[in-house]
């Protein structure tokens, strides 16, 4: 991790509070990395997942910018 937990911490809060429950989800998803020859991105279409055990899983979409 380039920063540590209290600094992301630090850093959300300037923007938005948080509250008990809330999660903070940061890193790289699997199998996308700029050290990749040639570099993998995500495109519009692919799905972003996140999986907490005994909560369930999040899925957003990626889209196009506007």
């Amino acid at each position: 991790m380039i920063f540590n937990v209290a600094a992301l911490i630090s850093y959300i809060t300037e923007w938005i509070t948080l509250k008990p429950g809330d999660i903070i989800a940061s890193g790289t998803m699997g199998g996308f990395s700029f050290a990749r020859a040639p570099p993998i991105f995500m495109k519009p279409g692919a799905l972003a997942e996140v999986e907490i055990s005994k909560i369930g899983v999040l899925v957003n979409g990626i889209v196009d910018e506007v």
